[in-house]
């Protein structure tokens, strides 16, 4: 099968699968990034001067303690993940993987409930990170970014989707 054609469709070898999967998830990981980033920017304060998006964009942002912005970094995550796992459905649907195992509500269902527990899992430690060792916004949504990846690509590839 050629290269393109793996790239088209969903019929692709394990490591072009892989590489597509891993451009979906940059497509989300994008959402997910700005809309973590205009929700801690303005509706709930949880970025500093030194973060990256903040020094890209020369946003202004308020001095807050550490505990108010872990507190606020972690309900920045809620919208962003909400946004970003649309995203990722949608890519996975229709580019990356073969649907039909599940009904398609029962896929998205589990589609959602294992980037849930990737949320679960990757929004708390976020927030001991910021509040327990003062890191930068920047690097502890990264460590949940991280922790996300691990756990998604192994369930949607084996339990989710046919391959």
């Amino acid at each position: 099968m050629s290269l393109i054609r793996q790239f088209k469709g969903t019929d692709a070898h394990p490591a072009i699968q892989f590489v597509k999967y891993a451009i979906g998830g940059g497509l989300a990981t994008a959402a997910y990034i700005i809309m973590f980033h205009l929700v801690a920017w303005k509706l709930f304060p949880a970025l500093q001067p030194a973060d990256w998006g903040v020094r890209l964009c020369h946003l202004q942002v308020a001095a807050i303690s550490d505990t108010q912005r872990s507190h606020n970094a972690m309900i920045a995550n809620v919208p962003a993940f909400l946004v970003s796992n649309l995203v990722a459905y949608l890519v996975n649907i229709l580019w990356v993987f073969k649907r039909g195992r599940h009904h398609i509500l029962i896929e998205f269902g589990l589609f959602t409930l294992v980037s849930g527990v990737s949320m679960a899992i990757g929004t708390p430690m976020m927030g001991y990170l910021i509040s327990h060792y003062g890191m930068q916004t920047t690097y502890a949504f990264i460590a949940n970014l991280v922790t996300a990846l691990c756990i998604n690509y192994a369930m949607r590839k084996y339990v989710i989707f046919k391959g």
